[in-house]
Formats: structure tokens, C-alpha cells, sequence
């Protein structure tokens, strides 16, 4: 079983945790975590889901995602996530996340990273991943229409493209 902490609207801890899968009490919220990587060509890793998978069984998805395990902070879950999805250990913690999206049982905390990573490194947690590969966005937003990935909102995709060059919501003037 695995076990999630829960926090208030404010996103102040509650000192009380939930099983996984097991639902959400009213008024409580847990925390998720996505990881965007993009390589030096401006392509995002992305995955392939396995098909056994609750959720989007074998669509593609971003680079990682995953709840955020009791007594973890969001960096420490979304480095721990990276490590279990993919074989990457990359430090994590002390970073906080590119942005955080509300959704109705909790938040969804976005990591935008810039890293060259061979795909044929990589080490794949078979219960999870079934491949991965780099994509550039008018490919991801090709498998959005053809819904053979994750329905994200296109919107957010443009923006986590946009984000790879640098954090806040302007663009820095020279």
C-alpha cells in the first residue's frame, strides 16, 4: 500500500495521510508531480504508459509523473519519480516547481528541466514505461489530435515549451 499526505486548501499540511487509490476525504488535496525535460533541440522526453495502467493506459505522457509519497516534499517525490520511471538521479531537491496547477482532489506540481539524456541510458520501470523518446511539440500536440497521448489541455503543452527557456510569465527583454 502506498500512503499520501493531505493538505488543506492553503496547501498547509493536515498531519494526515490517505491510501493510494483509496480516495480523497472532502476538503482534503494531495500532491502530484510532472516532470517536463527538454534537450538542448528544444524536444521533450516523453513516455509511453504501460497498457495494464489505471489511468491513460498506453498513451503517451510527460517525460514523468506520480503522487508524491507521505513524508516527502514535491522535489523529493518528483526525484524520487524520475528515478523509479526512467533511472535518471538528477538533484531535485531545494528546487521548486516551474508551476503548480489546482485540479479538484489536489496539486499538480510542474518541473521544467533542461537535460541532454541518451534514450538508450535510460533504465525503464517496466510496471510503468513501456519506451521513451524525444518529440518536439508539433509532434505531442499530432498525438493530442490523435488522442495517443494524455489529454492534457494543448495550451499547457505550448506553455511547458515555452517555459524550458526560463522561469515567470515574461519573457526577459535583452
Amino acid at each position: 500500500m502506498e500512503f499520501f499526505d493531505l493538505y488543506d486548501a492553503d496547501r498547509v499540511p493536515l498531519h494526515k495521510t490517505a491510501v493510494r487509490g483509496g480516495g480523497i476525504p472532502e476538503n482534503c488535496y494531495h500532491i502530484v508531480i510532472h516532470i517536463a525535460i527538454f534537450n538542448s533541440r528544444g524536444e521533450m522526453l516523453i513516455q509511453k504508459r504501460q497498457k495494464n495502467k489505471a489511468n491513460w493506459p498506453d498513451l503517451w505522457d510527460l517525460s514523468v509523473g506520480g503522487t508524491v509519497s507521505a513524508g516527502e516534499r514535491s522535489a523529493e517525490g518528483a526525484e524520487r519519480e524520475l528515478h523509479e520511471e526512467l533511472g535518471i538521479d538528477l538533484p531535485l531537491r531545494g528546487m521548486r516547481p516551474y508551476l503548480t496547477i489546482h485540479y479538484d482532489t489536489g496539486f499538480d506540481d510542474i518541473y521544467v528541466l533542461t537535460h541532454d539524456i541518451e534514450i538508450s541510458g535510460l533504465k525503464l520501470q517496466k510496471e510503468e514505461v513501456q519506451a521513451a523518446r524525444w518529440a518536439p511539440q508539433a509532434e505531442i500536440e499530432a498525438l493530442l489530435d490523435a488522442e495517443q497521448f494524455v489529454p492534457y489541455r494543448k495550451e499547457l503543452i505550448r506553455l511547458l515549451f515555452a517555459l524550458r527557456s526560463g522561469r515567470g510569465t515574461c519573457r526577459k527583454e535583452h
